[in-house]
């Protein structure tokens, strides 16, 4: 996830919070300075990715179309909205759920890429072994007894482990004599349940398609 704006120097960022939680963004002050009580903060948001059709919006909406069943929902259980925090992670679940690994069967992908405010949302975090999160269809009901347990307890959302990146394959890159590889991580997936016209996204990219090179960090629902 990238964060659209930055926390004053010396304050620490959100992160984990009591009861299984992520903080997906934070919240403070957008003044300045106040006299005896150091720099002060502003607002924090977080943006994630989403990988949509060209032709159509970027989340599902209430009542339109018929969402089909995925790794977090299953069919009459949506709209459920399904982010990356990381670009190469909205690519490889697009990838992987497509099924294209030949590079040249990739230069007719035209794809759009949204960047999504998702504010301060608060997410739980899926109790569920890295097996499981990760798995093929096989492992999607173990996965969607858990949205709904995550669910019925109050969470608008939750966080999980991305199961289209190979572990540690979402580091992006750094400048430092021309581009290098950054530190491996590993990739999350954003789920936020229900409809929800209160996010504003961006296209960042319109018919586009992602780099050859991340083929090789996408992990498929069955080998190759």
């Amino acid at each position: 996830m990238v964060r659209s704006t930055a926390h004053a120097a010396g304050r620490p960022e959100p992160g984990g919070t009591a009861g299984g939680r992520v903080e997906a963004g934070g919240s403070g002050s957008a003044a300045g300075p106040r006299p005896g009580r150091g720099p002060g903060l502003v607002a924090c948001h977080v943006i994630a990715w989403r990988n949509a059709d060209s032709r159509y919006p970027f989340l599902w909406e209430e009542g339109v179309g018929s969402q089909p069943a995925a790794r977090w929902h299953a069919e009459g259980e949506g709209p459920v909205q399904y982010l990356s925090d990381t670009p190469d992670g909205a690519w490889a679940e697009f990838l992987r759920h497509e099924d294209i690994r030949d590079p040249e069967e990739l230069s007719y992908v035209r794809r759009s890429l949204w960047a999504v405010d998702i504010g301060s949302e608060h997410l739980a975090s899926a109790e569920l072994p890295a097996e499981t999160l990760t798995g093929d269809a096989g492992s999607y009901s173990a996965c969607r007894e858990e949205a709904r347990r995550l669910r019925s307890a109050g969470s608008s959302g939750l966080m999980a482990r991305s199961a289209a990146l190979m572990p540690g394959a979402a580091g992006g890159w750094r400048v430092d004599a021309g581009l290098q590889p950054g530190a491996e991580r590993d990739g999350q997936t954003i789920v936020l349940f229900g409809g929800r016209p209160d996010l504003t996204g961006w296209r960042a990219v319109f018919e586009g398609r992602p780099d050859v090179t991340l083929l090789a960090a996408v992990r498929f629902l069955s080998p190759g």
